[in-house]
């Protein structure tokens, strides 16, 4: 890859398989690039390791095209290919298009415009902005719309629109950000801006107009899954203190850095529901493994006992957004407490279950158990929110000074602008 001395943006196209449209997109691209804008370019095309003439083509573009590079990459994943060609780039501004261009260029300038000016870190079209003009089946939609409110209210982020192919970061950003981004697939743009908002950031939205391609190879059933794994493995390193945010922002932070706000009432359903899923799975494990030892009654007990533990400290971290030493060992006592209603009730069922059905098996026992344990769930909910964590929750939103989050005004001359 031969390196210009000086490059304002570095357009990276990720491919896969895309044989029959490379061609006709990349011409498109370079075509509205040289007609419009005054900046210098590049277009890279990033192989992620194609089984069809997709590397041949992108060789053959290159050759011909002024500005074009194609780079050729040994393995899989989208992620995986930003975090190369990114990386690598001397560009002051690094782009990610989709190859299809399902999103109209004429939101390029407006897109990488605040990032050559230094006003803005990152920048992102959003499909969901109310001047957006999207083409796209209602399934998509719904999914897309469900995804990212889920994405809000669970990671307590204020960006619209996490997953559209169309984005931009300043490369002294992405030299910092992107070490800590684990995913190298198709996550890895929604936790970049997540790390990237936590850590104080500022986040440009331009409204976009958007065509889905109908030919599109992507698993949406698949990808959904592995975003809900990457939202619960990214919520639980933050909770924990493993992404060094603190620093990022003395580095780049552009306002006062302070823990965001606790997540609201359907952001703690959802995230009790995932830390609830979690133990209730860690539970029945545990008490299949016990059973056989203990005996029901003794394996039910240890079985919660261990898990309340892990459970009040998953829920005070990543539910309710209560940090630090002070009211530790309260909260563990109480939620004790809510360990020994819930053993209650759930001793009570088994009880009843071998009153009335001596022979039961521990199959059968398990079944009953897990019933009566999402019913002892509903309750810790209940109980955690309005007992354990209340009071600690108020103190939290007390502390915080109203400059924490207050950002002085500025003049912006580009009208679309959602400051994040």
């Amino acid at each position: 890859m031969s390196q210009p001395a000086a490059l304002s943006l570095d357009i990276v196209v990720p491919v896969y398989n895309e044989q029959a449209t490379l061609a006709t997109s990349l011409r498109r691209l370079h075509a509205y690039l040289t007609d419009t804008m005054q900046v210098s370019w590049r277009i890279t095309v990033a192989d992620n390791a194609s089984t069809d003439e997709t590397p041949a083509i992108a060789d053959a573009l290159a050759a011909e095209l002024g500005g074009v590079v194609a780079v050729h990459l040994p393995l899989k994943g989208r992620g995986r290919a930003l975090k190369t060609v990114w990386g690598a780039s001397p560009a002051e501004v690094l782009v990610y298009l989709d190859e299809d261009l399902s999103t109209d260029l004429a939101a390029l300038l407006p897109l990488v415009a605040p990032l050559l000016s230094g006003h803005s870190d990152l920048a992102i079209g959003t499909r969901l902005g109310r001047s957006s003009r999207v083409t796209r089946g209602g399934k998509r939609e719904f999914i897309s719309r469900s995804y990212n409110l889920l994405l809000r209210r669970t990671m307590s982020v204020g960006f619209s629109d996490a997953q559209c192919g169309f984005k931009a970061i300043r490369r002294d950003v992405a030299q910092r950000l992107l070490p800590l981004v684990e995913d190298d697939g198709w996550f890895f743009d929604t936790e970049l801006l997540i790390l990237a908002e936590r850590a104080g950031l500022r986040i440009h939205e331009i409204p976009v107009d958007w065509v889905d391609d109908p030919h599109s190879s992507v698993d949406i059933v698949r990808t959904a899954r592995e975003d809900l794994a990457g939202m619960l493995r990214v919520g639980s390193n933050i909770a924990r203190g493993r992404i060094p945010l603190e620093a990022v922002y003395a580095e780049l932070g552009r306002r006062p850095f302070a823990p965001p706000n606790p997540p609201g009432f359907f952001g703690q359903v959802v995230r009790f529901g995932l830390v609830g899923l979690l133990s209730t799975a860690a539970y029945a494990l545990l008490y299949l493994l016990l059973s056989g030892v203990l005996g029901g009654q003794a394996a039910n007990f240890a079985a919660l006992l261990l898990t309340a533990v892990a459970n009040t400290w998953a829920n005070r971290r990543f539910t309710f957004g209560v940090r630090g030493r002070p009211g530790m060992v309260r909260h563990q006592f109480q939620g004790l407490v809510v360990f020994a209603i819930s053993w209650a009730l759930t001793g009570g069922a088994l009880a009843v279950l071998h009153a009335t059905a001596p022979a039961a098996s521990s199959r059968v026992e398990l079944i009953v158990l897990t019933a009566a344990n999402l019913a002892a769930t509903l309750l810790r909910f209940v109980l955690l929110r309005l007992w354990v964590f209340r009071a600690s929750r108020r103190a939290a939103v007390v502390s915080v000074p109203p400059s924490a989050s207050a950002e002085p005004a500025s003049l912006d001359l580009v009208p679309t602008e959602t400051e994040k």
